[in-house]
């Protein structure tokens, strides 16, 4: 089966965010950070050109569109990995470990015993990220971080589940252009991730998911693994209607 060529400027300017990881990078002394491309917002003949290009990580914020995407992709061969970025209810627990390469919303003890449980039922192996909330105020989900080390014990007792890292998300810049906070909570990400036991993580230490579009190359000087972009790497005529 052959399909047309992936438009020029969505080419364009994967290739230049890919090169603006790798400076960042650079900058920081170590490799380029995993791009997961945020596609929720966007058309899904765009999301379908972006891995015709060889993006291969994609990401969903909820499991319905997410199984929706996959089973489109997989009728026109496309084979991504699939990561689910927002909330994760329970009652969606079974199909996310079936679906998901990566589930980056991992906060709470109720989900975890869901996951653990599909997990060792269906021989499946997601890769788990802990969310951590550095906002507060009941605007985010995710674990406080004074939680997370005990919470990171008990998913060592399922040896069948892949912690591989934590994931948070910065606060929205209360200025244009400050980006303070955003590595100040980086950072504390950063340090939080070198008291945890390194044995408990999947790579022998913990990955880091932090960055998105309007931050992800000071995530990236923080120490960011994995990045999540989207209207960085999108036109607002390819979103959804």
């Amino acid at each position: 089966m052959s399909f047309p060529a992936p438009p020029t400027g969505l080419c364009e300017r994967w290739n230049a965010l890919r090169a603006r990881l790798e400076r960042a990078a650079s900058r920081a002394g170590r490799p380029p950070p995993r791009l997961v491309a945020v596609t929720k917002s966007v058309a899904p003949e765009v999301a379908a050109d972006l891995a015709r290009l060889g993006q291969i990580d994609l990401g969903e914020s909820r499991v319905q569109s997410l199984e929706i995407r996959q089973a489109a992709f997989a009728r026109e061969g496309l084979d991504v990995r699939w990561h689910l970025l927002g909330h994760l209810q329970r009652n969606k627990a079974r199909r996310a470990a079936t679906l998901c390469h990566s589930v980056h919303s991992l906060d709470s003890r109720d989900l975890l015993d869901s996951l653990s449980r599909h997990v060792l039922e269906l021989n499946a192996s997601p890769e788990l990220y802990v969310e951590v909330d550095y906002v507060g105020g009941g605007a985010r989900t995710g674990l406080t971080e004074d939680r997370v080390p005990e919470f990171v014990e008990a998913m060592g007792r399922a040896p069948h589940l892949r912690l591989c890292g934590l994931m948070t998300i910065a606060p929205v810049p209360e200025f244009d252009g400050d980006t303070r906070r955003a590595r100040a909570v980086f950072a504390r990400l950063r340090e939080l991730s070198r008291r945890l036991p390194a044995e408990a993580f999947c790579d022998g230490k913990p990955r880091l998911s932090m960055g998105m579009s309007s931050d992800f190359e000071i995530a990236i000087e923080e120490g960011s693994d994995c990045v999540r972009i989207g209207s960085a790497l999108f036109h607002s005529e390819e979103s959804r209607p």
